[in-house]
């Protein structure tokens, strides 16, 4: 797309009118094809997509929320770290956090190689990394730099369009319209994170089903242990039978004995699980799960209480004379 489609003149290039378009902000990008670098490409890129933007255009909407810079000047204005012209001749980047940790495997300050169309060795330096974000799988560099070191990559192949909630579903159908030639395919933020986020949660699925296994035998081994331990006492607990303790004042002392050992248990972990995860809800741009983690400790006491009642009641089932004769 060579025409600013945020213009007239520009809108008339494609059938489009400023009224189709109205509510709705596009910020075009440049794009440099390469290697897929999302969590959805399972195989090392080595030279990923870039994305060339005016920062200009993402500094004023105060876009996306910056994990990291290399250069804390540009705190107030984090954007504007992509204008620097380096004295080492390498082109300031940014990237999404994820793809440069995980994917790329690489951290703040290093560098990624290029050769563009003249066979020149173009040196990219990641100067700052984005929390999760839409742009995820792009390497982004400024307009001005990619013009310089991609001349011969023209006009723009990727936007973003800011558009009012009410007039979303209106300005996708007149650009699904306009741009048809060119083979436009339209996606929601919530569609593109979605999509991101599809390797995430099988994980995360797998984890929490090994993880449901892992709490039912657990809770399984407490019983037996509780369930030895009874057993191993039964001359104990006969002879308090026989000095005038009722079984059920007996089970609430076998149950009172283990249960607060369960719920101590269940305390110290679960502090200590927070504790080691409190750097990744500080950094995190996700609400906390409340709910579901406090599922899980329910479920989890509810399942340790039950097995150590069961294993309580077995044990102490039947005469315990012979229990007290060998007492």
């Amino acid at each position: 797309i060579l025409h600013d489609l945020n213009t007239e003149k520009g809108a008339e290039a494609y059938a489009l009118t400023l009224d189709d378009l109205k509510g709705a902000d596009v910020v075009p990008m440049r794009f440099l094809e390469g290697d897929d670098a999302s969590c959805l490409n399972l195989n090392r890129p080595q030279m990923p997509q870039v994305l060339g933007v005016n920062p200009e255009e993402f500094q004023k909407r105060g876009s996306f929320t910056f994990a990291q810079l290399l250069d804390k000047k540009y705190e107030n204005e984090p954007w504007r770290i992509l204008e620097e012209d380096r004295e080492d001749g390498t082109v300031p980047a940014v990237a999404d956090q994820n793809t440069v940790m995980w994917i790329l495997h690489k951290a703040l300050g290093d560098t990624l190689t290029y050769i563009n169309g003249r066979g020149e060795r173009v040196q990219v330096r990641i100067v700052g990394t984005l929390a999760s974000s839409i742009l995820q799988g792009n390497i982004i560099i400024s307009e001005k730099h990619f013009i310089d070191k991609f001349p011969d990559v023209s006009g723009y192949r990727t936007f973003l369009v800011d558009a009012e909630p009410g007039t979303m579903k209106g300005v996708s159908k007149n650009l699904a319209f306009g741009l048809q030639d060119y083979g436009v395919r339209i996606d929601t933020t919530a569609e593109k994170l979605a999509s991101f986020n599809v390797v995430e949660n099988t994980y995360l699925s797998i984890f929490q089903s090994l993880g449901g296994l892992g709490m039912i035998l657990g809770s399984l081994g407490l019983g037996v242990v509780v369930l030895r331990n009874v057993l191993e006492r039964r001359g104990e607990l006969a002879l308090l039978r026989a000095v005038g303790f009722r079984y059920g004042q007996i089970l609430k002392i076998v149950l009172f004995e283990h249960w607060w050992l369960v719920i101590l248990g269940l305390v110290i972990g679960t502090l200590s699980g927070l504790v080691s995860v409190l750097p990744a809800i500080g950094s995190a741009h996700h609400p906390f799960p409340y709910v579901s983690l406090s599922l899980t400790l329910l479920g989890m006491v509810a399942s340790c209480l039950i097995w150590t009642y069961l294993a309580a009641i077995f044990a102490l089932r039947g005469p315990l004379l012979n229990a007290l004769r060998n007492e």
